[in-house]
């Protein structure tokens, strides 16, 4: 999602202008965005990670 298509209910002006706090701050968490591991994608590496280790318990 892009705030160039969001309107600020306060300002009711576009959230990429950020012409008031509230715009700002909308707009400042839309840009930030921090890597999260998803509950799937942490099984999937749990499940990698459990073949593996049975895969290396068969060559011993």
């Amino acid at each position: 999602m892009c705030c160039e298509d969001l309107v600020c209910a306060r300002c009711a002006a576009p959230v990429a202008e950020g012409r008031c706090p509230s715009c700002r701050a909308a707009r400042e968490s839309l840009h930030h965005s921090s890597f999260t591991i998803s509950p799937q994608l942490l099984m999937a590496l749990c499940a990698v990670l459990l073949a593996l280790l049975v895969l290396a318990g068969y060559r011993i």
